[in-house]
């Protein structure tokens, strides 16, 4: 069994929020997969599917991001799962917008919802960095990741979530690189066959060759 952990905070106002992107994730692969209603467990919202023979769980922290561990370690211990069986999708300022990673294991980052959830169940599971972008100063970091996404945002945060959608079984399967291109096609697809090739370079036609001599003539009398 996975359990598929997304951060965010709960309530209306923060769900369009850039911290809320995980949440964004798990709504969709929820949606998109046939998964149960979501029901109030663990400190947060649960819902269950699965993926061929995997039984995979969805969870939602309820208790706000930075005690985001409370949720998780409860859900974990009551699934009798190991750390290496969950899989946190999580914001990311030191990724571009659009731009998803994985990483297993290391430090938090200063991510709070991280920070608390290595300190209760240690830092060996599995993220998935979900780029977001940084707002250019330390200072301004904490309003940032707690505005609504922008306008502009929207075609590439729409495209990202199709392509976890497309992508989520390979990657619950254990096949991560499949699952990062199930996103690159999404965001950057690949160019139409259809489009017109850029035309070729013209090249001059050679000019026709009246000299009558023969190759080895030639060749003697270059080094005259």
């Amino acid at each position: 069994m996975k359990l598929i952990v997304g951060l965010g905070n709960p309530g209306a106002k923060y769900a369009q929020n850039r911290h809320n992107i995980g949440f964004m994730a798990m709504d969709v692969i929820a949606a998109d997969h046939g998964f149960s209603p979501w029901r109030s467990k663990f400190q947060g919202q649960i819902s269950e599917g699965r993926f061929g023979s995997e039984k995979v769980a969805l969870l939602k922290p309820e208790t706000f991001m930075n005690l985001s561990g409370q949720s998780v370690g409860e859900a974990m211990r009551y699934l009798k799962l190991a750390p290496e069986d969950i899989i946190v999708f999580h914001d990311e300022l030191d990724l571009a917008p659009g731009k998803v990673r994985l990483k297993t294991g290391g430090g938090h980052a200063g991510h709070n919802g991280l920070r608390s959830i290595h300190g209760h169940i240690g830092p060996d599971y599995d993220r998935v960095r979900m780029g977001i972008g940084h707002p250019g100063h330390k200072d301004a970091v904490a309003g940032y990741v707690l505005r609504d996404f922008a306008k502009s945002d929207a075609e590439w945060l729409d495209d990202e979530m199709r392509g976890i959608s497309d992508g989520i079984a390979d990657l619950v399967a254990g096949d991560g690189p499949k699952f990062l291109n199930a996103i690159a096609l999404r965001v950057a697809p690949p160019r139409s066959s259809t489009s017109k090739p850029k035309p070729k370079p013209t090249v001059a036609a050679p000019e026709p060759d009246n000299d009558s001599r023969s190759p080895m003539q030639k060749l003697v009398d270059r080094f005259r």
